[in-house]
C-alpha cells in the first residue's frame, strides 16, 4: 500500500485493524465483507494470513477461516466481479519438512520443484489456499501468482540460541545469503506480479534475495559455509570482522528465485554483495521502506524473553 500509495495509483486497503494505509476494517472470513471491500478492483494482492508465530496462540479452526476460508472468499469474490490479475502471498514455510536435510547431508537447493511437506497448521493452511488459487485458475481462468516469500520481517529470531549469539542485523545479513529478502525487492515482487498475471495465468514462484551459491556448493555450505562466503566475497571476513560480526558456521538450504527473476522480470537489489557494499560505506544496509514500516510484531501482548512464543 506504501508504495502504490506513493505512485499515486489507486489503491484500496482492507485490514482487520484501523491504520493510515487501511480503507476498510473487517475480516477476510466474512464473505460480505470482501464481496464490499473488492467492489470495482481490477487487481487484488492477498497478504493477509495468520503466520508462524501465531501458531503457539491459536487455533487450528482460526488459521483454517482466515488462510483458507478468507482466501477462497477473495477468489470468489474476485472472479464474480471480474478481476484481471490476483496476487496471493504464500510463504516458504510451505517447504515445511522438505527444507531440512538428513544430518550429514548436503545444503537443500530449494526451487520451485521441490514438493512442500507442511510440518504445522501455518504450512498447511497456506498450501491448502495456493490449492484453491490453482483451483480458480483452472476452473474460471482467474489469472492468479503466488508468492513464496522467505523471511523479511525485521523482528529478532525466534530461536534463543540464535539470539544469544548474534545480534539481529548481522543474523539478518547472514540470511541474506540463503533465506532472505528486503520488504522493499519482497513488495516489488508483488509489483510485478500483478502486472504479469493475466499473461502468465498462473505460476508459484519463489521471492527471496537473489543467493550467490552454485549447486555443487551445497555440500560444503552444511559442512563449512563461512569458508565457501569467503571464498566468494574475499571482502567480507575483514568487514565482519570490524563489526565484531561472524557467519554462520552450516547453511541448511539455498532459497532459489531464478523463475521470478525470469518471469516477473523481478530485479531484486539488497542481496549479500550490497550488504559488503554498505559495510564498506558505514550505511545501515536494510531500505528505507524497511526502515519506515519498522517492527510491527505479530500479537498485541508483548513477550518478555522472547518475539514470541514458539510451538
Amino acid at each position: 500500500m506504501r508504495l502504490l500509495r506513493a505512485q499515486g495509483r489507486p489503491a484500496r486497503g482492507i485490514d482487520i485493524k484501523p491504520s493510515a494505509f487501511t480503507d476498510h476494517v473487517g475480516s477476510i472470513a466474512e464473505r460480505e465483507f470482501v464481496v464490499e471491500a473488492l467492489r470495482g478492483a481490477s487487481g487484488v494482492i492477498h497478504a493477509a494470513t495468520l503466520h508462524k508465530p501465531h501458531v503457539a496462540t491459536h487455533s487450528y479452526q482460526d488459521f483454517v477461516d482466515t488462510n483458507i476460508t478468507g482466501t477462497l472468499n477473495l477468489l470468489q469474490c474476485a472472479h464474480e466481479q471480474g478481476v484481471e490479475s490476483f496476487v496471493f502471498t504464500s510463504t516458504t514455510s510451505a517447504f515445511g519438512a522438505a527444507l531440512t536435510p538428513a544430518p550429514g547431508e548436503p545444503a537443500t537447493w530449494i526451487d520451485e520443484s521441490v514438493a512442500p511437506i507442511p510440518k504445522n497448521i501455518y504450512g498447511a493452511s497456506k498450501v491448502a489456499a495456493e490449492g484453491l488459487c490453482e483451483l480458480f485458475h483452472r476452473r474460471h481462468q482467474l489469472p492468479v501468482l503466488v508468492l513464496r516469500t522467505s523471511r523479511f520481517f525485521p523482528e529478532d529470531d525466534d530461536d534463543a540460541a540464535r539470539r544469544s549469539e548474534y545480534d539481529t542485523a548481522n543474523s539478518q545479513a547472514n540470511e541474506l545469503l540463503y533465506r532472505r529478502a528486503d520488504i522493499d525487492d519482497v513488495a516489488q515482487a508483488h509489483l510485478c506480479a500483478i502486472a504479469r498475471a493475466p499473461a502468465l495465468g498462473f505460476g508459484r514462484y519463489i521471492v527471496s534475495a537473489t543467493a550467490p551459491f552454485a549447486r555443487e556448493d551445497l555440500p560444503a555450505l552444511s559442512r563449512d559455509a563461512a569458508a565457501v562466503v569467503e571464498r566468494l566475497f574475499p571482502r567480507c571476513r575483514e568487514l565482519y570482522a570490524a563489526r565484531g560480526w561472524k557467519l554462520f558456521p552450516h547453511l541448511d538450504r539455498v532459497y532459489i528465485n531464478a523463475a521470478a527473476r525470469r518471469d516477473l522480470g523481478w530485479e531484486p537489489r539488497y542481496g549479500f554483495g550490497y550488504v559488503l557494499d554498505c559495510l564498506e560505506r558505514g550505511l545501515d544496509f536494510r531500505s528505507a521502506l524497511a526502515h519506515e514500516v519498522g517492527v510491527k510484531g505479530y500479537h498485541a501482548q508483548r513477550f518478555d524473553d522472547m518475539p514470541y512464543p514458539v510451538a
